[in-house]
């Protein structure tokens, strides 16, 4: 999948849906990968402040989801280029009407 078409994914994102992140995480010479299953809270752009040494009226953004694992917790996750993201199930679809 490829970033235009993780923000496309991630656009049609409504509270309620159940979704699959997956993310590879590169250090260096290192990679390994993370996944987080949840179902969406809301999902969001928030601006912040990462780059040092920027005109202060530039603007920076990062497309975030808010997700409610199945143990309860909520866990924020902020897409880029390496995030994979799959919808396993839309909000008010049972198991029954995805097999």
């Amino acid at each position: 999948m490829t970033y235009p078409q993780v923000i496309e994914t991630y656009r049609s994102l409504q509270p309620g849906d159940e979704v699959e992140l997956t993310h590879d995480v590169r250090v260096g010479f290192k990679s390994w990968s993370t996944s987080v299953t949840g179902t969406v809270v809301r999902t969001e752009r928030r601006r912040h402040s990462l780059h040092f040494d920027r005109n202060r009226d530039d603007k920076v953004y990062s497309d975030v989801i808010v997700l409610r694992r199945t143990d309860g917790e909520l866990t924020t996750v902020t897409l880029d280029e390496y995030s994979q993201l799959r919808i396993v199930r839309r909000a008010g679809e049972t198991a029954a009407s995805n097999a």
